[in-house]
C-alpha cells in the first residue's frame, strides 16, 4: 500500500508539471513535453501493478479513492494543455445561459458580440506595418462586416457541434462562474464527472463480486487526468452515462426488469446525447430488452433536442456533417492502419465493413449478465480502425477495460496519445494491434488450459 500510494503521488506530481508546462494557449504536445507524458503512464502504471499485486485489504479502497483525488486534482495545476476545446464549451455555455441557440450563430457572429469575454476574445494589437495580429490566439473575422477579431476558440466561424446534454452541462457550469472565470470551471466540473466514474466503478466492481482495485484504471490513469480534467473533455460526461447505463442493464436497483430496461436506455441516451462516441459502449447493451432499450433512448436524444429546435430552427446539428469531411473520414485517409495495407478507394468501405461486423459480433457474442468484455473489445477495435485525431476519444475504452479486467486494450489509448511527430501513425496502431492481439491470444490458451490443469489435479 506504502509503494501504490509513492507511486500515485509521483504520478499526481508529474501529471501537475505537465499542466505547468503549457504555452499561452493550448497546442499540440511537443517532443519534450510527450517526454514527461511518458513519464506519467510509465509511473500511473507501476503504481496500478503495485496496487493490484498485493493482497486485497480493507485501507485499499481508502487508498485507491485518495489516489484518485491526488492524480485527478494535478489536472488542475494549470490551463489546458493540449487542447482547447473546453474554450468552446465556455462560449456554449455562456451563450445558452443567456437564451440563445449554440447551433443558431458561430462565435464570430456580430449578434454575439454582446457576450464575449475578453478571455475567449484577446484584444487585437496591430504590427509595425499596420497589420492586425493576436500574439496569443488566433486572428478571424467578424461575420458579417469583416472587422478582425482574436479569439481563443477553434473552429470560429462555424456553429457548435455538440449535442443538447453536452450544451446543458457547460450552462450550468457557467451559470454559477462570471464570465470572466477562465478555464478552471470546466477543468473542476471535469473532476467532479471523472470522480463520479470511480465511484460508480467501484460501486459496480463490487455489486459483481470483482476486486474494486481494478477501478484504479480509471482512478489512476494520467490519461484520464490530463483529458478528463486539465483539458475538461466533455466525453467524462458521456462516460459516466455510458458505465451508469451498463451497470443499471446487468442488475442492481431498480428490481423491476422492466423499469430496469427504460432508465438504462434513459442513461443510454443522455451519454448520445452528450457526445456520440459513447454510443461505442450500446451494442452490447441491446442483447437484453432492445425494444424498450433503444426506444428510451431515442426518445431522450429526441426531447433533448427540442428545445433548441423550438428555440433557433432545425438546424441543430452544427458543424457535424462538415467536421466528418474535415477529419479526411470521407476519403478514407484517416483510417491510417487500412490505409496503409489498402488502395485509397477501398479504405472507407473496408472500414466501415469492419465496424459494422464488430457491433454486430458484438451483440451477437455479448453476455447480458457481463457485457464489459464486449464493450472493451468493440469500443478497442474501432478506434484502432478509426484512428481519431484525439486522444481523448479513447477515455470511454477505460472503464469497461477496469470491468473486464482485459489489461492489454489499454495499450489504445496509450498508442493515440502518441504523437505523429514521435513516430508514424500506422506503425503504432499496428503494434498496439499485435499487443492486443498477444494478450487476448494468451488469456485464451489460459482459459483453455486450466480446466485441463484441473482436471488432471482431480485424477
Amino acid at each position: 500500500m506504502v509503494l501504490a500510494g509513492t507511486l500515485a503521488l509521483i504520478t499526481a506530481t508529474l501529471v501537475a508539471l505537465i499542466g505547468n508546462r503549457g504555452l499561452p494557449f493550448p497546442t499540440v504536445p511537443d517532443d519534450a513535453v510527450q517526454y514527461w507524458v511518458w513519464g506519467a503512464w510509465a509511473s500511473g502504471a507501476a503504481a496500478m501493478v503495485v496496487l493490484l499485486s498485493g493482497r486485497r485489504r480493507r485501507a485499499g479502497t481508502g487508498v485507491l479513492m485518495l489516489g484518485a483525488v491526488l492524480i485527478g486534482a494535478a489536472g488542475l495545476a494549470g490551463p489546458p494543455r493540449f487542447s482547447d476545446d473546453s474554450a468552446r464549451y465556455a462560449w456554449d455555455g455562456i451563450v445558452t445561459g443567456s437564451g440563445v441557440s449554440p447551433y443558431a450563430h458561430p462565435p464570430v457572429a456580430a449578434e454575439l458580440r454582446g457576450l464575449r469575454p475578453e478571455w475567449l476574445f484577446p484584444r487585437l494589437e496591430t504590427a509595425a506595418d499596420g497589420t492586425p495580429r493576436c500574439p496569443d490566439a488566433r486572428l478571424t473575422r467578424e461575420v458579417p462586416g469583416g472587422a478582425p477579431l482574436c479569439t481563443l476558440i477553434n473552429r470560429p466561424e462555424v456553429p457548435t457541434i455538440y449535442p443538447p446534454v453536452a450544451q446543458g452541462w457547460f450552462a450550468a457550469v457557467r451559470a454559477t462562474v462570471p464570465r470572466e472565470a477562465q478555464w478552471w470551471p470546466m477543468q473542476l466540473a471535469g473532476l467532479g464527472a471523472s470522480f463520479a466514474v470511480t465511484l460508480a466503478l467501484v460501486r459496480g466492481l463490487r455489486r459483481h463480486g470483482l476486486d474494486d482495485r481494478w477501478a484504479a484504471l480509471w482512478a489512476w490513469s494520467p490519461f484520464v487526468a490530463i483529458e478528463a480534467v486539465a483539458n475538461a473533455h466533455i466525453d467524462t460526461l458521456g462516460v459516466l452515462f455510458a458505465l451508469l447505463a451498463t451497470l443499471v442493464l446487468t442488475g442492481g436497483r431498480p428490481n423491476s426488469p422492466t423499469r430496469r430496461a427504460w432508465l438504462g436506455g434513459l442513461l443510454l441516451g443522455l451519454a448520445a446525447a452528450t457526445k456520440l462516441v459513447p454510443l461505442l459502449a450500446a451494442p452490447p447493451l441491446l442483447r437484453r430488452y432492445p425494444g424498450r432499450v433503444l426506444a428510451a433512448a431515442t426518445a431522450t436524444v429526441v426531447v433533448g433536442y427540442l428545445p433548441f429546435v423550438l428555440a433557433g430552427g432545425p438546424d441543430v446539428l452544427g458543424y457535424l456533417p462538415g467536421y466528418l469531411a474535415e477529419e479526411r473520414y470521407a476519403d478514407g485517409s484517416r483510417f491510417a492502419l487500412l490505409a496503409a495495407l489498402l488502395p485509397g478507394p477501398a479504405v472507407t468501405w473496408v472500414a466501415l465493413a469492419v465496424l459494422a461486423l464488430a457491433a454486430a459480433l458484438s451483440w451477437w457474442r455479448a453476455d447480458p449478465a457481463a457485457p464489459w468484455h464486449a464493450q472493451t473489445v468493440l469500443a478497442g477495435v474501432a478506434l484502432l480502425v478509426v484512428n481519431p485525431l484525439y486522444a481523448w476519444y479513447a477515455l470511454i475504452l477505460v472503464p469497461f477495460v477496469a470491468l473486464s479486467r482485459r489489461w492489454e486494450w489499454l495499450v489504445v489509448p496509450l498508442a493515440l496519445s502518441i504523437g505523429d511527430a514521435s513516430a508514424p501513425r500506422p506503425w503504432v496502431l499496428a503494434v498496439a494491434t499485435v499487443v492486443v492481439a498477444s494478450g487476448s491470444i494468451g488469456r485464451l490458451l489460459r482459459r483453455r488450459a486450466r480446466p485441463m490443469l484441473e482436471e488432471d489435479i482431480r485424477c
